[in-house]
């Protein structure tokens, strides 16, 4: 069709391997840089957004600070930031120590600081403005019947927040799995790399890019329906709509 050409993904690229390994091998590695890097996104963002609305003043300007300082700042160059300079701005016991390990180690630690990072500002306004949704009389309720204020975010504001935004927090997710492209520009072997070296390999590019394409529909796809499960398994009665 259109002269397209799929059988390229059963040629052997070398020796025990054809392109549809490198696809694989190329989608392993965007799932486990995303998946990390969703995980730092989620315990950061959590926290820093939770900092955003405590009452004390310091709290709170850190926590701005934090946010504005990395979403103002594009993510390539916060990657090239934890790839190229980090480890020359450390003490140089641990600057030798970094460049030391192995390449794909340096790889994946810079990609997973700098999405993880990058995506909890994003995540910890989410977290922030679903808390500040709430009643305000439900803090006061919780600290009235002598929970501490930790206490009172752990077991009455966070439950209903968290819920609030799962959404949202679906586009965070899929977002983060497709930033994880900027990864090539590191030298990461994922998807879209793959899909780049397939195209030199074999001079197909509208098959590449079009494999690439559907590999990342096929992973966005499965995130949004375990997503859609997670959001129904949590839900509580009085959030559903028209309750």
């Amino acid at each position: 069709m259109f002269g397209l050409d799929f059988s390229i993904l059963f040629q052997e690229a070398v020796i025990n391997e054809t392109y549809l390994d490198w696809l694989l091998e190329g989608a392993k590695w965007t799932i486990l840089s995303s998946s990390a890097s969703w995980f730092l996104a989620l315990v950061l963002g959590i926290i820093v957004g939770t900092m955003r609305t405590l009452p004390s003043k310091t709290f709170r300007f850190l926590g701005a600070t934090y946010v504005e300082c990395l979403r103002n700042v594009p993510l390539i160059v916060q990657l090239f930031f934890w790839y190229y300079v980090w480890p020359n701005l450390m003490p140089s016991v641990f600057g030798d120590w970094i460049k030391g390990q192995d390449p794909l180690v340096q790889m994946m630690t810079a990609g997973i600081l700098c999405l993880g990072l990058f995506t909890s500002a994003r995540v910890a306004e989410q977290v922030r403005s679903s808390i500040e949704s709430l009643a305000g009389g439900q803090m006061r309720a919780a600290l009235a019947t002598g929970l501490t204020l930790p206490q009172a975010y752990r077991y009455v504001i966070l439950p209903q927040a968290l819920r609030i935004i799962l959404p949202p927090m679906t586009s965070e997710l899929l977002n983060i799995f497709k930033n994880s492209s900027v990864l090539q520009t590191i030298g990461l072997a994922e998807l879209t790399r793959q899909a780049a070296q397939i195209n030199d390999y074999t001079a197909k590019a509208y098959e590449s890019f079009i494999l690439v394409t559907v590999a990342y529909i096929i992973i966005n796809v499965a995130l949004m329906f375990i997503m859609k499960l997670i959001e129904r398994w949590t839900q509580l009665p009085t959030f559903k709509e028209g309750a």
